[in-house]
């Protein structure tokens, strides 16, 4: 089947249900243990699943509902974590603390990590399925190094295992495998030296389509101060597209509406796979489709219109359920008219 105009897709992460973790938080609680919490996940995941379809969504994500956390979840099957003596750490060059973590020895799988949620995903819809992963450069940037005292080493050795896992992702046929790295606004000048190189290490003998989510965090209020610290224009991407350009990575997911980021930056980004950010997750106002609609426009000055997928800026884990659905709504229904207007 041919991709349509415009495919409409989510960054990553929905809204928990109450029924399985604290609601309008980053890093919730679960609500239960053992068995029933393997199957309220799974409960949880089948109802994303069908609320993305039902918004009319092109390409279906997990919501990532088996996660405590976008990068967390990934490290909990990972041998040489301890999650027992998690230190307090500022992350994201101190922009806030959170309690993370330790590397404590050499790492290694402990087997699959994400099988059960992407076989899930795969069985129930017969649309394109994209799959989250934590980038390398994010994780050494949310975990405390005991062991490795070098950040590139640690980034390849996380690149390594993130390899082993999208690998068997791919396996268990998810179409699009995303690599989360919003680190690479925050130190940019690693991001091109060494981090586009680990991710392409994480990425590495895929055959499906590959991505990159790069974004100015959740919205949650550190991210949002942290915002409006950053001037009238913000140009972090800048220093790191032209790397990402060159890289064999497909896709590139950023930042756009409600943002200061120049439009013309997504020029940088010639032959690459564009997700454009037009739904603003830390605002809880319900974007109209005339202004998706419109966001698209402005993006395609300088983004091929075979190559724009409109998409969320970021996740919406932190926002309330029934705003996310109307989100997903809405974001549809802007991809609907703009195909309408720029057919």
């Amino acid at each position: 089947m041919p991709r349509p105009l415009f495919p409409a897709t989510i960054a990553g992460s929905l809204p928990k249900p109450a029924w399985l973790a604290e609601t309008q938080k980053l890093w919730p609680a679960w609500k239960l243990e053992g068995a029933e919490l393997a199957q309220a996940k799974a409960d949880a995941t089948l109802l994303w699943i069908k609320a993305q379809e039902d918004a009319g969504l092109d390409v279906i994500g997990d919501g990532e509902q088996s996660r405590q956390h976008f990068v967390h979840g990934f490290l909990e099957q990972v041998e040489g974590i301890d999650f027992e003596h998690r230190v307090k750490m500022g992350i994201r060059n101190n922009r806030y603390d959170a309690m993370v973590p330790q590397v404590i020895g050499p790492l290694r799988l402990k087997g699959r990590v994400h099988e059960a949620e992407a076989r899930l995903l795969r069985a129930h819809t017969q649309r394109r399925t994209k799959f989250t992963l934590p980038g390398p450069m994010t994780i050494v940037d949310t975990v405390a190094d005991r062991h490795y005292g070098d950040r590139v080493a640690l980034a390849m050795a996380f690149a390594e295992l993130l390899n082993q896992e999208a690998l068997a992702l791919e396996a268990d046929g998810i179409d699009v495998i995303q690599f989360d790295e919003p680190a690479f606004n925050v130190y940019m000048k690693e991001a091109a030296d060494w981090g586009v190189r680990a991710l392409e290490r994480a990425a590495q003998g895929l055959r499906c389509t590959t991505a990159i989510h790069i974004c100015y965090g959740y919205g949650i209020q550190a991210n949002i101060d942290w915002k409006a610290s950053l001037g009238e224009e913000w140009r972090q991407y800048e220093a790191v597209f032209p790397a990402l350009a060159k890289s064999r990575i497909d896709q590139v997911s950023l930042e756009c509406f409600h943002s200061h980021v120049p439009a013309q930056l997504m020029a940088l980004l010639e032959g690459k796979d564009v997700m454009v950010g037009v739904i603003d997750v830390a605002s809880d106002a319900v974007e109209t489709p005339e202004q998706i609609a419109d966001t698209i426009g402005e993006a395609l000055r300088y983004v091929p219109r075979d190559r724009l997928l409109p998409c969320t800026n970021c996740g919406l884990a932190p926002m309330e359920r029934e705003i996310a659905l109307k989100k997903l709504q809405a974001l549809a229904e802007g991809a609907r008219l703009a195909r309408e207007r720029y057919a």
